[in-house]
């Protein structure tokens, strides 16, 4: 199978083929789908409908309801004044009802509604000085009531296109949506009572009760199953190949490990020693190891990536430690550098900042094997890069670094193990979507004797009160972040939000404040961190960069201004640069009142808890799985039909089912396999397609 099964054929033709959208609503219509296909626009639900189908006697009309009747135009009633309506007096026998129109023309109102001829009406009735009266009716027609649609589906719709433009394009997309083989297991599908697919994206745009557009309802949970066994099956099939790739045995002796354990200060904590257990176990298997070390800020998951690189270095191969920033890169090389020393492991540390002769040195190190240990930046999988033998990829802060990169990373070496660390905690459901390629081991209780971080509301009114309270604080020596509000989709805005707090802050403590923001050059930003971390510079000034992985124990205060505009899980990373020595730490919620209820949630949480497992499962419920992640940097999918708050139970099942298809039919090539594939064209899994292209 070289090629899209030719059965897809009309779903993959391109949204401007559809009548009423030419090149300019094709892009409008592009950008509210995420696609430029039609099959895009298939996967666009309503989310409402108009109910046409109630009809009474003019006389007895309800207020506020819907009505569909039959009239007769009676009288024109028209306004000179431009800023009154038109009206137009009708009756159906019984009773009357008066149609008004504000700003519409004479003309046109007279051509739609003429003098003594019969229409059908539809429109919300509403009552007006006692009388009936609706406001531009939504329908005017001159034909039999019986050809109305009845139900007309709400679509969520984007500027400068209409529900009608879009609805008259869906209906005709419908008309040549084809059937396709049953992918579902069919015993499966009769428990449920799931209709087919064919069927379920007819039923899913002709909604007919409220029941219909629940995401629980068995049309839209046949359809989120399915994009989800989509994504759990390429997950699965990426994980049996990648494991599949000259898998390697790197057997455990402990003789490195016992030397790093003889110079440290602390004993491992139990989920330390347990993530640890389940890594010796994935690389002394020959398979390849696929894991994800999930552990929240300061849970102490840098000395197990630095036990599991012995494995590696006591079976003869080279381990190297992935990091987004050279910042990152030096703080690696000065945390694990005492470790190395003891037990007499050779490290090395390239970053793009190595040019020329120190560059070639490093380089040719790592390709004689003289560098046992490798720590850098993504400069250490460039092209130049050739190792004598790499055993294990370390990669840190895993949401810089989707499934590609990850398949990417196996080119480097004969069955490279790979292990991820991240300090997001991540919803169970969201790691499925995201690493479910992946083992996932926790790390979920931190060292002894840290200090809870004392998390306290500030209201913005009081800022002053708060700079003369850090005033007195950076008397004895403390370190402060102050990170600038989150300004949406505007990088130009935050920078200008950052740039007016430090000259308000340095007014006050002069060269003692520093700013780092995104637009800086890498080598600005290390050297500002570098003056922070070094304590010639008490307050850092700074959009969001610091966020991720910078490690500085003598700061304890974090202030973050306008916390109401932050998700979880970000303010939890943010509040997680500090408390990470022995000192009291503190973290400023600064917010710009009256708070909403999901803001005011938000805050309360953080105030409650510092489990960021928790923290993560409220935020996916309060926010839905879009961004939590920063989806646009992860590779996770934002997907369509399945809304994983609603549909978690459906994700377990997609994954079991994945699991059970690949250990018996890997190639896909048992009917169900084949019906499998078009699944997967169906969703454009390319990576999964990628497999089994000419199989």
């Amino acid at each position: 199978m070289n090629q899209r099964p030719f059965e897809l054929d009309p779903l993959f033709r391109g949204l401007t083929s559809l009548p009423g959208l030419g090149s300019r609503n094709g892009k409008l219509v592009e950008k509210l789908t995420d696609g430029p296909r039609v099959v895009n626009l298939l996967f666009h639900g309503p989310v409402d409908f108009i109910d046409r189908r109630f009809t009474c006697l003019l006389s007895k009309a309800p207020n506020g309801k819907v009505l569909t009747t039959q009239i007769r135009v009676e009288q024109h009633i028209p306004n000179t004044r431009k800023s009154l309506p038109y009206r137009v007096k009708c009756t159906d026998g019984s009773g009357e009802v008066m149609l008004v129109f504000f700003h519409a023309k004479k003309s046109w109102i007279e051509k739609l509604l003429p003098l003594g001829d019969e229409r059908v009406i539809s429109g919300r009735i509403e009552y007006f000085q006692g009388r009936p009266q609706i406001v531009h009716p939504e329908v005017v027609k001159p034909q039999d009531r019986d050809n109305l649609e009845t139900v007309e589906p709400i679509y969520p719709l984007t500027a400068g296109i209409t529900n009608k433009v879009l609805r008259k394009a869906i209906k005709s997309a419908l008309s040549f949506v084809p059937y396709l083989p049953e992918w579902v297991e069919e015993n499966h599908k009769k428990r449920e009572g799931w209709p087919s697919w064919h069927e379920a994206i007819h039923l899913l745009h002709n909604p007919d009760s409220d029941r219909d557009l629940e995401p629980t309802s068995k049309v839209r949970a046949r359809l989120a199953y399915d994009e989800l066994l989509a994504n759990q099956l390429t997950l699965a099939l990426v994980r049996d190949r990648q494991r599949k790739i000259n898998g390697r045995s790197f057997k455990p002796t402990g003789a490195l490990r016992s030397k790093i354990e003889g110079v440290l200060p602390f004993n491992l904590t139990d989920a330390q020693s347990r993530s640890l257990a389940e890594i010796d176990r994935d690389m002394s298997d020959n398979a390849r190891m696929l894991r994800l070390i999930q552990g929240d800020v300061g849970s102490g998951k840098t000395i197990v990536a630095a036990m599991a690189m012995m494995n590696a270095v006591e079976n003869g191969a080279q381990a190297a430690i992935i990091v987004p920033t050279e910042i990152l890169a030096r703080q690696h090389e000065q945390s694990i550098k005492a470790w190395m020393e003891a037990a007499g492991v050779r490290m090395v540390t390239l970053t793009g900042r190595d040019k020329g002769k120190t560059r070639e040195l490093i380089l040719k190190q790592i390709k004689d094997g003289t560098a046992q240990i490798i720590i850098g930046t993504h400069a250490i999988f460039q092209a130049d890069v050739e190792y004598k033998d790499l055993g294990l990829a370390v990669i840190d802060e895993q949401h810089r670094f989707g499934v590609h990169q990850r398949m990417e990373l196996s080119s480097k070496g004969k069955g490279t193990d790979i292990l991820v660390m991240t300090a997001t905690p991540i919803p169970r459901t969201l790691a499925l979507t995201a690493y479910g390629d992946m083992e996932v081991s926790r790390i979920d209780e931190k060292p002894p004797g840290r200090k809870p971080i004392e998390t306290m509301l500030f209201s913005k009114e009081k800022l002053d009160d708060l700079v003369a309270a850090l005033k007195r604080k950076i008397a004895d020596g403390v370190r402060i972040y102050w990170v600038c509000p989150l300004v949406e989709e505007s990088e130009v805005l935050e920078l200008a939000a950052a740039e007016e707090r430090y000259d308000t802050l340095k007014t006050i403590f002069k060269e003692r404040v520093g700013l780092v923001h995104g637009r800086m050059k890498p080598s600005e930003k290390d050297d500002i961190m570098a003056s922070f971390m070094s304590g010639d510079i008490d307050i850092l000034v700074a959009t969001t960069v610091i966020e991720v992985g910078v490690d500085v124990p003598e700061a304890t205060i974090m202030v973050i201004e306008h916390a109401e505009r932050f998700g979880l899980s970000q303010l939890h990373q943010l509040r997680g640069r500090v408390g990470r020595g022995n000192e009291q730490s503190y973290c400023f919620l600064v917010y710009s009142g009256p708070l909403g209820e999901v803001a005011k949630e938000r805050l309360n949480i953080m105030r409650e808890t510092e489990d960021g497992f928790i923290i993560a499962e409220k935020d996916l419920q309060l926010r839905g799985s879009g961004d939590i992640l920063g989806t646009k940097q992860s590779g996770i999918t934002d997907f369509q039909l399945a809304d994983l708050t609603v549909h978690g139970d459906l994700l377990a099942t997609a994954r079991n089912d994945a699991k059970l298809i690949i250990s018996k039919d890997p190639d896909l090539n048992t009917s169900r396999g084949v019906s499998l594939k078009t699944l997967l064209y169906l969703f454009e899994r390319d990576q999964a397609i990628r497999y089994f292209r000419g199989g």
